[in-house]
């Protein structure tokens, strides 16, 4: 299986950090060895003093597909969940500075949280809210309303470039309000009320 990671896709986080707004999507991509596993607390690499939390939307594909159309794209999903893409920020803006791929400071080891997935069908898609608690403090609020590329969007267009493969899962991007992680911190991430995920910082 494959992470397919979209970036810039929320207006409020484009602006956090003076980027670019797009005028089509950003993608990355993530190895199988970035997963956490299951109730595994996050270790702090070693090379990095900057690594910041990214809460996201996570799509869950269910068949292969290749140039899917966009009016097709749900028949592609029936999960959605909710993860998180650490990224070593530090390591990204002088990656970024130099024109350089952003691999080392997204696709490293543990980089990818994967929460719970839930049916697609208990959920109002184009407007689902989101966030992420640190240490009891909502840091991110998110809604895919405010998405530059909603979730059928964004499978046709990744799926012109990649083969989707069942088991493969899409990051959707991330809202405003990333921040730093320390030793210690406590995350918990929601999709409306539910509990997705909890995730310990060491």
């Amino acid at each position: 299986m494959k992470i397919i990671c979209i970036g810039r896709n929320y207006a409020n986080h484009i602006k956090e950090l003076a980027n670019e707004r797009p005028t089509e999507p950003v993608v990355f991509l993530k190895p199988d060895s970035a997963i956490l596993p299951k109730k595994m607390p996050f270790f702090i690499p070693a090379f990095s003093n900057e690594i910041h939390y990214e809460v996201e939307i996570l799509v869950k594909i269910n068949r292969v597909g290749k140039h899917i159309a966009e009016k097709f794209a749900a028949k592609y999903y029936d999960e959605i969940g909710l993860g998180i893409d650490f990224t070593d920020r530090e390591l990204q803006s002088k990656l970024k500075e130099k024109g350089l791929p952003w691999e080392k400071a997204k696709a490293f080891d543990g980089s990818a949280v994967i929460g719970h997935f839930y049916p697609k069908e208990n959920f109002d898609l184009n407007n689902l809210s989101f966030q992420l608690i640190h240490n009891a403090k909502i840091v991110q609020d998110g809604n895919t309303k405010n998405m530059l590329w909603k979730i059928d969007e964004l499978i046709a267009y990744v799926s012109q470039f990649f083969t989707l493969k069942k088991g493969d899962i899409i990051f959707t991007g991330t809202p405003a309000g990333v921040g730093k992680v320390m030793k210690d911190d406590f995350l918990i991430g929601k999709i409306e009320k539910e509990e997705a995920f909890q995730i310990k910082i060491k």
